[in-house]
């Protein structure tokens, strides 16, 4: 296996349950490529979509799209297809799903449902949110939440470069705006309060655990008493949480498992051309063979 390129694997990984959340289709930053791969590499009962899948922030400012971006959709409608259980639980990024929620819509076999439950294998029952209800910046100062994404645009632009830099003189890739985020008391503050948050709403609703994203940190922990399983992302990460078919939970690190380098640059060249993508993107679903629109 080489470092420059998503793995190809013969096998296909056979998991209960997959979550992924905060791919951020539609910028610069998403690895579609190594989530494609990822995608390719497994199957399951039950595939949870937990917020920021496609970035409509971005795509109303700038237009990107590539075609492992399309090939993540034809993967996961593939899915749906299949008999896989797709859950799509909207974000802050992509909250223009969140108006057909009310509707009770499924596209495609894809259910769109604003928070959803899980049970495990083993009994665990297991809330599934976004996590951005629990983001006071993002709830109450929608701006300051705007602010904070071109920030955290423009600290993964210097990190690509303060790598670059890194690797020219012999050093491994290490996530400079994650570290910075890290070393900021307040932020570090904000994690803590997010993530007690989340578990403490979890627990008074009778929960086990919660499943969220939103942060892009990914993290297994028992916060009081109740089990805090956020799956990352993939910008930065490349994460995703499983559940196994004993309902052991694993949180899958995609770059290290495979020692793909975040430095490497997609193959695929960005398509400028956002009518065409659009098109291809309806013939998909409308060529979808069992496909359905419910209400």
């Amino acid at each position: 296996m080489n470092a420059s390129s998503p793995a190809r694997h013969l096998n296909v990984t056979a998991y209960r349950s997959i979550f992924i959340s905060d791919t951020h289709l539609g910028t610069r930053g998403c690895r579609a490529d190594f989530l494609a791969d990822f995608l390719k590499s497994v199957s399951c009962e039950n595939l949870f979509l937990v917020g920021d899948i496609i970035d409509g922030w971005r795509l109303r400012r700038s237009w990107f799209w590539d075609h492992h971006h399309d090939e993540v959709l034809r993967l996961v409608l593939r899915a749906a297809r299949g008999g896989t259980n797709v859950v799509y639980v909207p974000g802050n990024h992509d909250e223009m799903m969140r108006k057909y929620v009310s509707l009770g819509l499924e596209v495609c076999g894809v259910k769109l449902q604003m928070e959803a439950e899980h049970v495990t294998a083993d009994g665990k029952k297991l809330l599934i949110t976004h996590g951005d209800a629990f983001d006071s910046v993002v709830r109450h100062a929608k701006i300051l939440a705007l602010l904070g994404d071109w920030a955290y645009t423009v600290a993964l632009g210097v990190n690509r470069y303060f790598n670059q830099i890194r690797v020219r003189l012999g050093y491994s890739y290490w996530s400079l705006s994650a570290w910075l985020k890290l070393q900021v008391k307040e932020a570090v503050k904000a994690i803590d309060r997010f993530e007690t948050a989340l578990a403490d709403d979890a627990q008074k609703r009778g929960f086990d655990g919660v499943v969220c994203g939103h942060i892009h940190h990914a993290e297994m922990r028992m916060v009081n008493g109740v089990m805090y399983l956020n799956d990352g992302d993939w910008v930065e990460s490349c994460t995703a949480l499983v559940e196994h078919h004993d309902g052991r939970l694993e949180l899958v690190d995609w770059v290290a498992r495979n020692k793909l380098s975040l430095l490497t640059a997609s193959a695929a060249k960005p398509s400028t051309a956002k009518a065409a993508v659009l098109a291809a993107m309806t013939a998909e679903i409308a060529a979808a063979s069992a496909c359905s629109i419910k209400v």
